[in-house]
């Protein structure tokens, strides 16, 4: 990130100040990788939410619409979702704590999904800010995938939007963010092939890149087995209709491997098959990154089935030397929750899909694609229907080498969309200003933080809407209440919200430099002091004595205590907070901390210990101890006795890998291949060695075997031949 100017400013924004930030950019740029930096670097309080159960799963987040608890229906604006209270106690803190959030894939969300999301935040937060003041960081391309809304829908949003598109939403109209894109495409390096995917991108490609695109149509295209070409599909029946065929076609028996699932895992999320269903000679995917140190594959890359075992299967990719042993891997369904020993916001695994990372691939959709690098593709959008589509399954492909046309491309297939066009070119323009006043929107972001230490104006609203109830209770039944209530809340708009407002109108007139000095830090630290003592004057124990109401009327009686809870957590948080900060000088990261253990405490979660900050991604980190060697960890159990399942089981790694370790230490003439094959097993690949002669292949070998000795004897006896000893 250091080397990209682009990616510099948006952790700028997004980490030192309070902006909301569109980040977009072509396919390839590096918007996973910045959304992975956010997560584990940022000293905010981030969550992570996407619009599809598997988009959220591949940004270690939630689904937007389980995560705020939103109907599946389309969000009509100022319609009510649900009671507040439906929302548990730790998911009311957890939102009333969120500092960022991150939505994924914003290209597929709809607009109205934008102002439900708004609707939430605001009855949690500040109901007067968009978003309750939470700041959003946004990441997609609105040129490649697009919200799914049919028809019955669209005409329903019609009505209240202009656009179904994320920049349609009411809330988002009210932000001024800044949108960044990003432009140093990392998954091509051919300049000529990155120019093509442009223009497409653009939406009005010439003559001449149709041409360079066409050149690579092929109708009689066939590829082999060994080369591992995927074919791309606008639709979900063609490919599975593609690969069922080319399944049934390999003339091998059928092996079928059910998935474990854990606790709650919904069948919208499953990273891959719950039946995988295979053969030997069946071309597949890899799902997942290889999570071993030995990085064998990534998501997305291809190769063949060439037997199976008990405890994997054997996967041959292509330009790969060895064939993969691929073992069943996990997925973790999570939810957001509170830790209250450390008052850290979690991640709690709900449920646990175990399978293996493997699909069939012969052929897959292009919204399946999302997100995926392909070395050799046969694309076959003849059939696309959604803006974006072309260009996403072109930008999958490394190089235009690479790519096969199943069909030639008209320029009328390439889809576009006039309004998202606008909607760009208006943010160009808008951006460049924004980037220009970054340092002194960062300033911005310190006095408005100051300045929300002040602000009152929701304290005196829950007030004004506690007396309102109170006032529907029979004279008799708490002797003053009303009155008592009355009374506050002339304090509340006399001495507290009037004294706040100057306070926030100061530090907006006053400069950066002064605010942000040790003598007004002072006399801000005073004047928590002499809120705080209001505040304390004006309720002192009142509240508590008032928790339990009864009365005939049980929805009063709900009502009130609805209230009461609203009104005490805010009071709690204000106090808890000006306390905290009136012993500090001011700065926005203590601020931050405090707000959010405020909050906490005001909610009944009281912190017990405190996580250590995170240190700033400048800061200069010290040098880290050197890790020990991971084959020389492997080398140390198998000295003290452990046989190699055994080890591989203790260190979470595959037996093919830690063969491999020991066959180093066997070449260095520091283990026997004696200890490790039977002297049987050694003889006969030592003559099959000696007749095949320079041949280097382990398939070819191991087809010259008798079929009880394995990859793993063939390793380590070929590694006995490089032995100083041999």
């Amino acid at each position: 990130m250091e080397g990209n100017k682009e990616l510099r400013t948006a952790w700028e924004f997004v980490e030192k100040t309070g902006r909301s930030v569109f980040l977009t950019g072509k396919a390839g740029t590096g918007k996973t990788t910045f959304l992975r930096k956010v997560v584990e670097e940022s000293r905010k309080r981030v969550v992570v939410v996407a619009p599809t159960g598997i988009a959220a799963i591949n940004a270690g987040g939630v689904t937007i619409h389980s995560f705020f608890q939103l109907p599946l229906h389309p969000f009509i604006p100022g319609a009510k979702i649900e009671s507040k209270f439906a929302f548990s106690k730790e998911k009311r803190s957890i939102i009333k704590t969120i500092d960022l959030l991150v939505i994924d894939e914003i290209s597929m969300v709809r607009c109205d999904v934008l102002d439900a999301i708004d609707s939430v935040l605001r009855r949690f937060r500040n109901r007067f800010k968009p978003f309750g003041g939470v700041q959003l960081l946004m990441i997609g391309d609105l040129q490649q995938l697009t919200p799914v809304v049919t028809d019955e829908e669209a005409q329903l949003l019609s009505s209240y939007y202009p656009t179904p598109y994320f920049f349609g939403s009411r809330a988002l109209s009210a932000v001024d963010y800044v949108t960044i894109e990003l432009k140093e495409v990392y998954r091509q390096q051919d300049e000529k092939f990155i120019s093509v995917l442009n223009a497409v991108r653009g939406g009005h490609p010439s003559a001449d890149v149709i041409r360079t695109l066409n050149s690579r149509y092929d109708p009689r295209f066939a590829p082999s087995s060994d080369e591992g070409y995927i074919r791309l599909t606008t639709h979900n029946n063609i490919a599975n209709s593609y690969n069922e065929k080319q399944l049934f076609l390999i003339d091998e028996p059928l092996h079928c491997f059910d998935a474990v699932i854990q606790g709650t895992f919904p069948e919208y999320s499953y990273p891959t098959e719950c039946r995988l269903e295979l053969k030997v000679g069946a071309q597949v995917m890899f799902v997942k990154n290889d999570p071993s140190s030995e990085r064998r594959y990534f998501n997305g890359k291809i190769g063949v089935v060439t037997d199976f075992y008990e405890e994997y299967i054997l996967v041959q990719c292509p330009d790969d030397d060895e064939k993969i042993a691929v073992e069943p891997l996990e997925w973790e369904n999570c939810r957001y929750v509170i830790n209250e020993q450390t008052q850290e916001m979690e991640t709690e695994v709900q449920g646990i899909f175990k399978q293996y990372p493997l699909r069939l691939a012969w052929a897959i959709t292009i919204h399946k694609s999302q997100g995926l690098t392909f070395d050799k593709a046969i694309v076959d959008a003849a059939a696309a229907f959604a803006s974006g589509q072309v260009y996403v399954a072109l930008s999958r492909c490394r190089t235009l080498e690479g790519m096969v046309l199943a069909t030639p491309l008209r320029q009328d297939a390439v889809i576009t969309d006039v309004r998202v066009e606008e909607y760009i070119q208006g943010q160009e323009a808008a951006a460049a200003a924004s980037v220009c006043r970054l340092e002194s929107i960062k300033e911005e972001y310190y006095k408005q933080l100051l300045g929300e230490l002040f602000d009152f104006k929701e304290l005196a609203s829950l007030q004004k809407r506690m007396l309102s109830i109170c006032t529907e209770f029979p004279s008799g039944t708490v002797v003053g209440l009303a009155q008592r209530h009355n009374d506050i809340l002339n304090v509340l708009n006399e001495k507290v919200v009037p004294v706040g407002s100057k306070w926030q109108r100061l530090i907006m007139q006053k400069p950066y430099e002064e605010v942000s000095s040790s003598e007004f830090s002072l006399r801000v630290r005073k004047g928590c002091e002499y809120f705080l003592a209001e505040l304390q004057s004006a309720y002192g124990e009142y509240l508590e004595k008032t928790k339990d109401i009864k009365a005939e009327n049980k929805d009063l009686v709900k009502r009130y205590g609805n209230a009461w809870n609203d009104l005490h957590i805010e009071l709690e948080t204000f106090k808890i907070l000006l306390k905290a900060m009136s012993a500090v000088p001011f700065s926005t990261e203590d601020y931050l901390r405090e707000r959010q253990l405020a909050v906490f405490e005001a909610s009944g979660f009281v912190p017990k210990k405190l996580k250590t900050p995170k240190k700033p991604a400048a800061a200069v980190k010290a040098p880290k101890e050197k890790k020990e060697d991971t084959k020389v960890t492997t080398f140390k159990l198998y000295k003290q006795g452990m046989s190699v399942k055994d080890i591989a089981k203790q260190r979470d790694l595959n037996q093919q890998t830690i063969v491999r370790h020991l066959a180093h230490y066997v070449a260095k003439g520091m283990i026997s291949v004696d200890e490790l094959v039977p002297a049987s097993r050694v003889e006969t690949i030592q003559e099959v060695l000696s007749g095949l002669g320079s041949v280097k292949s382990l398939a070819a070998i191991k087809e010259a075997c008798p079929s009880d000795i394995t990859y793993q004897d063939i390793v380590l006896v070929i590694a006995s031949t490089e032995s100083p000893g041999a």
